[in-house]
Protein backbone atom coordinates (compact mmCIF):
# COMPACT_ATOMS: atom_id res chain seq x y z
CA UNK A 1 0.00 0.00 0.00
CA UNK A 2 0.84 3.87 -0.63
CA UNK A 3 -0.30 6.39 1.20
CA UNK A 4 -0.57 10.08 -0.27
CA UNK A 5 -0.90 13.27 1.88
CA UNK A 6 -1.48 16.60 0.29
CA UNK A 7 -0.76 19.97 1.50
CA UNK A 8 -0.72 23.30 0.30
CA UNK A 9 -4.49 24.25 -0.77
CA UNK A 10 -5.98 27.02 0.35
CA UNK A 11 -7.93 30.78 -0.39
CA UNK A 12 -6.09 32.74 -3.24
CA UNK A 13 -7.65 35.71 -5.11
CA UNK A 14 -7.72 35.47 -9.39
CA UNK A 15 -3.87 35.91 -10.75
CA UNK A 16 -2.33 34.85 -7.50
CA UNK A 17 0.11 31.29 -7.15
CA UNK A 18 -0.41 28.25 -5.11
CA UNK A 19 2.08 25.33 -4.35
CA UNK A 20 1.03 21.75 -3.17
CA UNK A 21 2.76 19.41 -2.39
CA UNK A 22 1.83 15.20 -1.96
CA UNK A 23 3.85 13.15 0.27
CA UNK A 24 3.84 9.39 -0.69
CA UNK A 25 4.80 6.56 2.09
CA UNK A 26 4.63 3.36 2.40
CA UNK A 27 5.24 0.52 -0.76
CA UNK A 28 6.79 3.26 -2.42
CA UNK A 29 8.80 2.08 -5.62
CA UNK A 30 11.46 3.91 -8.35
CA UNK A 31 9.94 3.36 -11.30
CA UNK A 32 6.21 4.79 -10.29
CA UNK A 33 4.43 8.05 -11.78
CA UNK A 34 2.82 10.56 -9.74
CA UNK A 35 0.32 13.54 -10.76
CA UNK A 36 -2.48 15.88 -9.88
CA UNK A 37 -6.26 15.47 -10.80
CA UNK A 38 -8.42 17.96 -9.80
CA UNK A 39 -12.42 17.99 -9.34
CA UNK A 40 -14.52 20.95 -9.15
CA UNK A 41 -18.38 20.85 -8.15
CA UNK A 42 -20.75 19.12 -10.17
CA UNK A 43 -18.13 18.19 -12.30
CA UNK A 44 -16.18 14.84 -12.95
CA UNK A 45 -12.52 14.45 -11.57
CA UNK A 46 -10.21 15.55 -14.56
CA UNK A 47 -6.45 15.10 -14.90
CA UNK A 48 -4.15 18.01 -14.50
CA UNK A 49 -0.69 17.26 -14.54
CA UNK A 50 1.48 13.90 -14.30
CA UNK A 51 5.48 12.89 -13.93
CA UNK A 52 7.24 10.15 -14.44
CA UNK A 53 10.09 9.01 -12.10
CA UNK A 54 12.54 10.34 -14.80
CA UNK A 55 10.77 13.80 -14.78
CA UNK A 56 9.08 13.40 -18.03
CA UNK A 57 6.19 15.62 -17.81
CA UNK A 58 2.58 15.88 -19.15
CA UNK A 59 0.02 18.82 -18.90
CA UNK A 60 -3.59 18.77 -19.97
CA UNK A 61 -3.91 22.03 -22.24
CA UNK A 62 -5.50 24.56 -19.22
CA UNK A 63 -2.92 23.72 -17.35
CA UNK A 64 0.23 24.30 -19.92
CA UNK A 65 1.82 27.67 -19.28
CA UNK A 66 0.45 28.16 -16.00
CA UNK A 67 1.47 24.77 -13.66
CA UNK A 68 4.60 22.94 -13.17
CA UNK A 69 4.76 19.64 -11.99
CA UNK A 70 8.02 18.47 -10.35
CA UNK A 71 9.01 15.04 -7.87
CA UNK A 72 11.77 14.94 -5.59
CA UNK A 73 12.42 11.05 -5.67
CA UNK A 74 14.25 11.55 -2.86
CA UNK A 75 11.42 12.19 -0.74
CA UNK A 76 8.73 10.69 -2.83
CA UNK A 77 7.26 13.95 -3.08
CA UNK A 78 5.36 15.42 -6.08
CA UNK A 79 4.40 19.93 -6.57
CA UNK A 80 2.60 21.39 -8.27
CA UNK A 81 3.21 25.41 -8.61
CA UNK A 82 -0.11 27.07 -9.91
CA UNK A 83 0.48 30.63 -11.40
CA UNK A 84 -2.21 32.76 -12.44
CA UNK A 85 -4.65 31.33 -10.75
CA UNK A 86 -8.73 31.86 -11.93
CA UNK A 87 -11.60 31.40 -10.45
CA UNK A 88 -12.27 28.28 -12.42
CA UNK A 89 -9.05 26.31 -11.21
CA UNK A 90 -11.71 26.15 -7.75
CA UNK A 91 -11.32 22.23 -7.09
CA UNK A 92 -10.41 19.61 -4.82
CA UNK A 93 -6.90 18.83 -6.54
CA UNK A 94 -6.12 15.30 -6.00
CA UNK A 95 -2.51 13.60 -6.05
CA UNK A 96 -2.45 10.13 -7.33
CA UNK A 97 0.54 7.35 -7.29
CA UNK A 98 0.65 4.94 -10.35
CA UNK A 99 3.10 1.27 -10.11
CA UNK A 100 2.15 -0.70 -12.63
CA UNK A 101 -1.24 -1.17 -12.11
CA UNK A 102 -1.92 -0.18 -9.45
CA UNK A 103 -3.16 3.24 -8.74
CA UNK A 104 -3.53 5.22 -5.25
CA UNK A 105 -5.41 8.46 -4.08
CA UNK A 106 -4.63 11.28 -1.49
CA UNK A 107 -7.38 12.81 0.33
CA UNK A 108 -7.57 16.17 -1.68
CA UNK A 109 -7.01 19.33 -1.02
CA UNK A 110 -9.33 22.09 -1.54
CA UNK A 111 -8.03 25.28 -3.53
CA UNK A 112 -10.33 28.38 -3.72
CA UNK A 113 -9.77 31.05 -6.16
CA UNK A 114 -11.34 34.34 -5.43
CA UNK A 115 -12.43 36.55 -8.54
Amino acid sequence: QVQLVELGGGLVQAGGSLRLSCVASGRTRSNSAMGWFRQAPGKEREYVARISTRTITFYANFAKGRFTISRDNATNTVYLQMNGLLPEDTAVYYCNYVFLSSTYWGQGTQVTVSS
